[in-house]
């Protein structure tokens, strides 16, 4: 059984001077409900996750959990690249009532395929819920090849991979392969319909932080054999999509959101907001998408 399928927002983590502002946490799972979300997932990259201290995880796994209150998975994004304390954070998830876990491929070790494999074996052996696989290979610095996820497949608990190679062939052969027993998810928004027409479940997106309903059509659209509809709606998304990741990700959306109106706070260092010329292309982008800038934004 899928963990989802459709769309899951990898969603921003909102910060203000105190650490987390979970009131407008609240207020962004409500969006993304009421936006026909199918998912959440806490602390993914686009959450922020890397400048998040370990206690404020734990207290945003849980009040995020338990807010979310099944009306969707709660999916809660535990990697890191020392097994030990994705255990810890997995086993925390596991407690609060989460769904399922996000795991990363370790990144900066630059481990073998066998500890790979070790590393997915002993979380899965310390929890029972169910794992994707977040294959990114432009942060980790390693790619996750469709014959190694083919052995990790045979892991118990490993259910589904997040898939943001971007490479499309890699894809097809990864669910060529692993397809009858892993859910396929397409980390890369504009690559939605795509991945779902090779037989993915749907995506783990970032730009469903602003609009949920769009990602959440694409792959309803096309399940319903809507092709040229579920087409139409994945070009609108792309002109989202490309100056949402003009830069890394996630600091050009949490910038487009503040600029119109979401008011998710600052991002963490190292990450600043855009500013200069790319600010002002993003600017012209969201307008030309159909937002409005707040005033603030203006100036």
């Amino acid at each position: 059984m899928s963990i989802f399928t459709g769309s899951a927002v990898a969603l921003v983590t909102p910060f203000n001077e105190q650490g987390i502002n979970f009131k407008k946490l609240e207020e962004l799972i409500d969006f993304q409900i009421k936006g026909k979300t199918d998912g959440i997932v806490l602390a993914g990259t686009t959450g922020e996750a890397p400048t998040i201290e370990e206690n404020e995880l734990f207290e945003l796994f849980e009040r995020g959990i338990k807010y979310i209150n099944k009306r969707v998975p709660a999916i809660c994004g535990v990697g890191a690249n020392n097994t030990a304390a994705v255990i810890r954070r997995a086993k925390k998830a596991y407690e609060f009532g989460a769904d399922g876990l996000l795991i990363v491929n370790p990144y900066y070790n630059k481990s073998s395929d066998e500890g790979l494999i070790a590393h997915y074996q002993a979380i899965s052996d310390a929890t029972p819920l169910p794992i994707i696989i977040y294959n990114v290979p432009s942060r980790t610095g390693k790619n996750i090849t469709p014959a190694l996820l083919n052995k990790l497949a045979d892991i118990e608990n490993v259910k589904a991979v997040k898939e943001a190679s971007a490479d499309i062939s890699q894809i097809c052969d990864v669910l060529d392969m692993c397809g009858d027993r892993l859910d396929v998810y397409s980390g890369n928004d504009d690559q939605i319909l795509a991945i779902t027409a090779l037989g993915g479940k749907g995506v783990i997106s970032t730009t469903a932080n602003m609009e949920p309903e769009l990602n959440h059509d694409i792959y309803e659209e096309f399940e319903k054999g809507n092709i040229a509809k579920a087409r139409e709606l994945q070009f609108r998304l792309n002109k989202l999509h490309h100056p949402v990741f003009a830069a890394a990700n996630p600091i050009p959306l949490k910038t487009a959101m503040n600029m119109v109106g979401f008011e998710v706070g600052p991002l963490r260092l190292p990450l600043i907001e855009l500013s200069g010329k790319a600010r002002e292309n993003l600017a012209a982008a969201l307008i030309e998408f159909g937002y409005s800038l707040t005033e603030k934004a203006k100036a």
